[in-house]
């Protein structure tokens, strides 16, 4: 059975989710949650597709999902992943590291985190 957080505050200003299981709080930032959305869109039927350009996403609302998840709806309009308790609790303690991989798997693939810019890359 996994944990469901004791408390869920959305902060829209800081464009974070603060999520709480006892003693222990996480706040999880708006664009780490859109990169690693559960949706087909983000998880592409099991090859995941490399989301790009969402360093100002922030989130607009969450709605509860029964009693298993949370609905998380992004200013950029998704809003088709169901995060589940389970996969919440995995993306709070998992942070550091998912957040490593994502920022070395953009890397390797030369794209950027913000929206207005591109990589290019020279050949000398």
């Amino acid at each position: 059975m996994s944990p469901i957080p004791s408390a869920i505050e959305l902060h829209k200003a800081s464009k974070t989710l603060t999520l709480t299981y006892g003693e222990q709080r996480y706040s999880l930032p708006a664009e780490f949650l859109r990169v690693h959305s559960p949706s087909a869109e983000v998880q592409g039927h099991g090859k995941p597709i490399l989301q790009t350009g969402k360093l100002h996403v922030g989130l607009s609302s969450i709605e509860p999902a029964g009693n298993y998840a949370l609905k998380l709806c992004f200013d950029d309009g998704h809003d088709s992943g169901l995060f589940t308790w389970a996969y919440l609790y995995e993306l709070a303690t998992r942070q550091d590291e998912l957040w490593a991989e994502y920022l070395a798997a953009l890397a390797a693939a030369g794209q950027s985190r913000d929206p207005n810019e591109s990589v290019v890359k020279l050949m000398l």
